[in-house]
């Protein structure tokens, strides 16, 4: 359906207020200038011959037709201008993130192995493979805040929540092994992110957490704080990208990520090489389809202004054509 600007006013109800000065002038007293007298000396010789009584009075000047009609105009004019004339636009949409997402990404040592292939089939680490990966999701992600939370012997806020996608693929292809420990500090990281989601006012909150190690660092077991996360309704997703048939720090702990995943409401993902950790994040992709919240609002333009330009002017024209004219009645009654 076409919008057809139109012509509204804030406050129409002001409108009342303009056969005021109508009453004014019909049921108040006329205004009276007082002038002194002349004092002659015969004035009671012209009593006496005139046969008069003297008493108090005033004079009332008269107003003419244009000048009635000037300051009418003038007071129509403020009224106007009062009411707030405002030319109703178009209606504007505008659209805004209305989901958080936050990326955990593992930083320990076990990062490094190279059993990746990257695109042209070259061995990697397992960290070039997911910044990769992570690169190309985000590249999808217009319309969503997005932060990145980095862990290894402790978690880190790397990015905090932004809607500018640039900067972040930026500083995730700055990433290195180890810059935040060794160790897999996996609750922690989780523990922050429901942190740095206690300021968002967001509709959808979601974490997508990736690691290749069982937890060993952490103050917080990531189940607790899976259940955290939960109260906060925060959705986390365990992808996993370890061997778990390795030992020690490389081993990865699947039923701790799978609780981790199934106690908020997400899934588990597990990936041994680019292609499946792709497919992975295709999937997440879909099930996380970018969210908007759409604010509609109707922009106004105030005219109030006009009026008041145009009460303006006619005053002043008023008061130069009556200092225009002034001289000249007083030479023609000096004539007479």
């Amino acid at each position: 359906m076409a919008f057809s600007p139109s012509l509204a006013f804030a406050y129409p109800w002001l409108g009342l207020l303009w056969p005021l000065p109508a009453l004014v002038y019909w049921l108040a007293p006329p205004y009276r200038s007082h002038r002194p007298a002349v004092r002659v000396p015969f004035f009671t010789a012209l009593r006496r011959l005139s046969g008069a009584a003297p008493s108090e009075g005033a004079s009332v000047s008269p107003r003419g037709l244009w000048r009635s009609l000037a300051l009418f105009i003038c007071w129509t004019l403020a009224l106007l201008a009062l009411t707030r004339p405002q030319w109703t636009l178009p209606p504007v949409h505008h659209e805004k993130p209305a989901r958080d997402l936050l990326l955990l990404v593992d930083l320990s040592g076990s990062m490094d192995t190279q059993d990746f292939t990257n695109a042209a089939g070259e061995k990697v680490t397992r960290l070039a493979a997911v910044k990769q990966v992570l690169d190309d999701f985000l590249a999808r992600r217009q319309g969503d805040r997005v932060g990145v939370v980095v862990f290894g012997d402790a978690a880190f806020t790397l990015i905090p929540f932004t809607a500018d996608l640039k900067l972040a693929r930026q500083m995730l292809g700055e990433m290195q092994v180890g810059m935040a420990g060794p160790k897999t500090a996996f609750g922690d990281a989780i523990g922050l992110g429901v942190n740095l989601f206690a300021a968002s006012k967001a509709p959808a909150k979601t974490m997508i957490a990736l690691t290749d190690g069982n937890d060993t660092a952490s103050s917080v077991p990531p189940a607790e704080a899976a259940k955290i996360a939960k109260d906060r309704r925060v959705v986390i997703h365990a992808v996993a990208v370890g061997d778990p048939a390795a030992a020690g720090e490389e081993k990865l702990d699947e039923e701790s990520l799978k609780e981790v995943a199934a106690t908020t409401g997400g899934g588990y993902y597990r990936a041994l090489d680019r292609d499946e950790l792709a497919g992975i994040y295709r999937r997440l992709d879909a099930i996380e389809a970018r969210k908007i919240e759409t604010v509609s609002f109707q922009p106004r333009l105030e005219l109030y202004w006009a009026p008041l330009a145009a009460l303006a002017l006619l005053s002043m024209a008023a008061q130069a054509l009556r200092l225009v004219r002034r001289p000249r009645l007083r030479t023609a009654e000096a004539a007479r």
